[in-house]
């Protein structure tokens, strides 16, 4: 196995010098990339022959133009890859890395010494037929006919790669249910935190009986990350004596009011000093993050086990939440009641929320990182390129 720097195209639909889209996940697997030992060139994310069609896209409402582009993307493909396979020619690559976008690897094939490898949370297809797509529905109703037809051009992708790099152990079951691609082309290696690395993690507002327990609530879209419940279990709390706030990071939810149990943080910028202070702070006073709603993973709770912060959430997807390790994972259909239930036990024993909070950080720290998984990702990739040379 080579130790030498491999030589990565790094193929996705959107550039990861863009440390926003994807929710920050594509910058951070490039960078983590370069750090562990890949020499990374990114690939143009041009259509090539066909890239007027994808700039009137662009000119479509965005709803509309996110769901029709990779549909029409995985319908061209085989025209758009000749241009991906011509730049791979032109730079004599020991690796092709593509994140998310499967419809960039549509057509591409089979690559002779290059290793091909494909990371994402989940398939559109794997999506689709999951708890967590069902629970959200389809924008676009009549594209459920062209579902058989998708889920054939993604096992066509699927069975030409060499690796797929799956974040969880959901993902990597559901591809293998559902296109009946080898165990051993599915390796697991969990996503990391999309933050800069916390050094240390202190408990400096340790949870007490009698004192308020401070909930913390993450996300742009109120209801699908299920801000709903979270108001709720703030008002559980409440109804049995038990001082609670919430503080609402990423929203402005329609008909909640800021005030003395509640704050309220529409958009913070973590690349601003400022707004990372203020996302910071939360994170550090919070005694849960609770965010139960339907994910295919979730970047939010690798942030929260940053902090050594616990996080309640649903068992579903690939919510990557260990009972007792780093938060607890309740049952779909869980109520404000249940989720009530788990925080009381821990204000009665606080002493059982400080232990929670140490094995969270050790989540973080051993799996929940970019470094972590750049390391391990790396070392399969050498592994790969050595077998094929």
């Amino acid at each position: 196995m080579t130790d030498r720097p491999l030589k990565i195209a790094y193929l996705c639909d959107i550039t990861p010098l863009d440390t926003n889209l994807y929710s920050g996940g594509n910058a951070r697997m490039y960078q983590a990339l370069q750090r562990h030992g890949g020499e990374v060139t990114i690939l143009s994310n041009s259509w090539h022959m066909a890239e007027p069609l994808r700039r009137l896209m662009h000119v479509l409402p965005e709803a509309l133009n996110l769901r029709m582009r990779w549909r029409l993307h995985l319908l061209l493909g085989r025209l758009i890859a000749r241009g991906v396979r011509r730049e791979l020619a032109q730079g004599d690559f020991d690796v092709l890395f593509c994140a998310y976008s499967i419809q960039s690897m549509a057509g591409v094939g089979r690559l002779g010494a290059v290793v091909s490898a494909f990371t994402t949370d989940a398939t559109p297809t794997t999506y689709k037929q999951s708890q967590v797509g069902q629970s959200f529905g389809s924008y676009l109703s009549a594209s459920r006919y062209l579902d058989p037809w998708i889920a054939r051009q993604e096992k066509r992708v699927l069975n030409d790669l060499d690796l797929i790099l799956s974040p969880t152990h959901w993902l990597r079951d559901s591809i293998e249910n559902t296109f009946a691609i080898a165990d051993e082309h599915v390796q697991i290696i969990p996503w990391g935190a999309n933050i800069d690395p916390v050094a240390t993690c202190e408990d400096i507002n340790p949870l007490r009986s009698g004192a308020p327990v401070e909930l913390l609530f993450v996300g742009r879209d109120w209801h699908s990350k299920g801000g709903p419940l979270a108001l709720a279990v703030l008002a559980g709390l409440q109804t049995q004596d038990l001082p609670a706030h919430l503080t609402i990071i990423g929203c402005a939810p329609e008909g909640v009011e800021a005030g003395a149990d509640i704050k309220i943080y529409p958009q913070l910028d973590k690349s601003k000093p400022d707004d990372m202070a203020i996302f910071e702070t939360a994170f550090k006073h919070a005694h849960f993050l609770i965010n139960p709603s339907f994910e295919s993973f979730g970047f939010a709770f690798c942030e929260a086990s940053a902090y050594g912060l616990p996080s309640l959430a649903f068992r579903v997807g690939g919510v990557p939440v260990k009972d007792r390790v780093n938060g607890h994972a309740l049952p779909l259909g869980s109520s404000a009641d249940d989720f009530v239930a788990v925080i009381s036990d821990y204000v009665a024993n606080p002493v059982t929320h400080t232990a929670l909070r140490k094995t969270a950080r050790t989540e973080y720290e051993t799996h929940l990182n970019w470094d972590a998984w750049g390391r391990a990702v790396m070392d399969q990739l050498r592994s790969r390129v050595a077998d094929k040379r």
